[in-house]
């Protein structure tokens, strides 16, 4: 997907919204475990009845992983459905991959060409060499860590090389410059809405995924306060908020009531 369908998809449902498909067998539904694919089960039904409402989706392969060949299994039946049954739905592999070489080139046709994803979150700690193999992929997007939601972000992410400049701002300014960076975007979280006006000042026209609203306490206002550009330029991520709203025989209609109540706040952005 390029980003000028993604824009207009965005356009199209006055949505900004990205659904986390984060799957604890702990917490879905328990009447889904007596299901062949108790995973694929609770995404499907998730995605049928939310995906008027978001225009992304992002699996974090951790949950997948976790659970061996059957998780793997499920996510790449998860992902299949979404290209055939949603094409004009953008899909977010939340790896978190990072390595130099031929490894990252392995892990990007993983899931550009394997699993047919259209982006995948990546590391930029190990640098350019590390982040190009990705970037290599024509009309697949990187999304690389700059500024995260976690407490742990300040250990490193926001101390300064110098009296003036921040280690994520040199990772934006620097990641400008490598090879096809038009296919970057870039992870920001809602927890850190006050710095989004300097990121902007860095990369104005990138696409930022923002995780952190909901049940991390981040707030939509703030962000679209400092973040939102002539294109929109956000994807706001809310996963447990929305998937785990209920738990019962009705949870996929209680997501899609949460979502619903998201994307109407996002409308009132867009206009």
């Amino acid at each position: 997907m390029t980003t000028e369908q993604l824009v207009s998809e965005i356009k199209r449902k006055k949505s900004f919204l990205c659904i986390g498909l984060d799957v604890d067998l702990t917490k879905i539904p328990q009447h889904l475990l007596s299901e062949e694919d108790p995973i694929f089960a609770f995404n499907k039904a998730i995605i049928d009845a939310t995906h008027h409402l978001c225009v992304a989706y992002k699996p974090n392969t951790a949950f997948y992983e976790a659970y061996g060949l059957k998780g793997w299994k499920a996510l790449e039946k998860t992902i299949r459905y979404l290209n055939e049954k949603h094409p004009e739905i953008f899909t977010i592999a939340d790896a978190k991959r990072g390595d130099i070489g031929n490894t990252s080139s392995m892990y990007a046709k993983a899931f550009f060409d394997d699993l047919s994803f259209d982006s995948v979150t990546v590391a930029p700690y190990m640098g350019k060499d590390s982040v190009e193999p990705f970037l290599a992929f024509e009309n697949k997007h990187t999304i690389l860590l700059a500024l995260t939601s976690n407490q742990g972000a300040f250990d490193f992410q926001t101390k300064k090389l110098d009296i003036s400049k921040e280690i994520y701002k040199e990772v934006l300014k620097t990641s400008t410059s490598w090879q096809n960076s038009h296919n970057l975007m870039y992870v920001v979280g809602a927890t850190k809405a006050e710095y989004l006006a300097d990121i902007r000042n860095i990369v104005p026209d990138s696409f930022l995924l923002v995780p952190g609203v909901g049940a991390q306490g981040g707030s939509l206002e703030e962000v679209c306060k400092y973040g939102l550009n002539d294109q929109i330029g956000l994807l706001i991520n809310s996963s447990r908020g929305i998937i785990y709203a209920g738990n019962g025989k009705d949870f996929a209609n209680e997501a899609a009531i949460k979502a619903i109540a998201l994307q109407k706040e996002m409308e009132t952005f867009i206009k």
